[in-house]
C-alpha cells in the first residue's frame, strides 16, 4: 500500500455506523451528508421535522450507504431513551455519535420568548441531552473498545460576548465544552471525545440577519467571510476519522480565525 493509499484509507468511513442528532437541516445535515459521502451508514435524527429528515436520508442513500430516520424529542429523558433504543435497533453498535442537536431561539416563535424560557430550552437540549446521550453511548463504546463522540460548542464561549443571546449561549455551550474535556478523560483510551466550536456560520439566522450582523460576522473572521455548514462538516469528518486518531479532549474552533473587533 502506498502513502497515498494510507492517506485515503485514514479518511474513509466505509463500514462504520454514525448517528448525528439534529441532522434534518443546517449544520447537522451537512455533517451527516459528509460522513455518508465518506462511506458511513448514517442515522438521521430530527426533533419534529420528519420530512426534512427523510429528505436528508434520501440524499445520503445516494452515496450508497445505509440510512435510518428517527424522530425523537431530546428535550425529555424519554425522548433521549427512545433515540438510543432505536439507534441500537438499527445497529447493535455504532462507531460515531455526533451531538449536534440544539434549540433555535433566534428565529421563529422562539425569538420572542423571554430570556428564562430560552435558557431553559437550550439547557434541556444543548446541555442535558448532550451529556445524557454522550455518557450512555460512551459507556458502551468503551466496553466495545472503540468509538468517537463529537459535541458542539461555540467559539466565543471562552472569551465572552455582550448581549442576552451571547450570555445564554456561552453558559450552555461553555458547559458542553468543559464536559467534553472531562468525558474524554473518562473514556480514554478506547473512545475519543472532541468538540467543534463554530463561529459565525450562515444558517437560517445568518441568512436573515441585519446588515450590522452581516458585516460583524465578516469582520470577526480573518478570512473575511461567513462560515458555512460545510466548513463545520469538514472538521467533523476529520475528527471522526482515523486521520485524527491522536486527537481527543479538544475544543476545535471553526471560525476562519477569530479577529477581535
Amino acid at each position: 500500500m502506498t502513502a497515498i493509499d494510507d492517506l485515503t484509507a485514514s479518511w474513509n468511513l466505509r463500514g462504520r455506523a454514525a448517528v448525528v442528532t439534529g441532522s434534518s437541516s443546517g449544520i447537522g445535515r451537512a455533517i451527516l451528508l459528509r460522513l455518508a459521502a465518506a462511506g458511513a451508514d448514517c442515522l438521521v435524527h430530527a426533533g419534529r421535522n420528519r420530512g426534512g429528515a427523510e429528505a436528508v436520508a434520501a440524499e445520503a442513500s445516494a452515496a450508497g450507504v445505509g440510512t435510518q430516520v428517527v424522530v425523537a424529542d431530546l428535550a425529555t429523558s424519554a425522548g433521549r431513551t427512545e433515540l438510543l433504543e432505536k439507534a441500537r435497533d438499527w445497529r447493535g453498535e455504532f462507531d460515531i455519535w455526533v451531538n449536534n442537536a440544539g434549540v433555535d431561539v433566534l428565529t421563529g416563535e422562539a425569538a420572542d420568548w423571554p430570556f428564562a424560557r430560552k435558557l431553559a430550552a437550550l439547557w434541556e437540549v444543548d446541555v442535558e441531552a448532550t451529556i445524557e446521550l454522550a455518557r450512555a453511548v460512551g459507556a458502551r463504546m468503551k466496553q466495545v473498545g472503540r468509538g468517537v463522540i463529537l459535541n458542539m460548542g461555540w467559539d466565543q464561549a471562552g472569551q465572552g460576548m455582550a448581549g442576552d443571546s451571547a450570555e445564554m449561549f456561552a453558559a450552555t455551550k461553555g458547559a458542553v465544552m468543559a464536559f467534553t474535556k472531562c468525558l474524554a478523560q473518562s473514556l480514554a483510551p478506547e473512545v475519543r471525545v472532541n468538540c467543534v466550536a463554530p463561529g459565525w456560520i450562515r444558517t437560517s439566522w445568518g441568512e436573515e440577519a441585519s446588515e450590522y450582523w452581516q458585516k460583524r460576522a465578516e469582520q470577526e473572521s480573518l478570512v473575511g467571510r461567513w462560515g458555512t455548514p460545510e466548513d463545520v462538516a469538514a472538521m467533523a469528518h476529520f475528527l471522526c476519522c482515523d486521520a485524527a486518531s491522536f486527537i481527543t479532549g479538544q475544543v476545535v474552533p471553526v471560525n476562519g480565525g477569530f479577529r477581535a473587533r
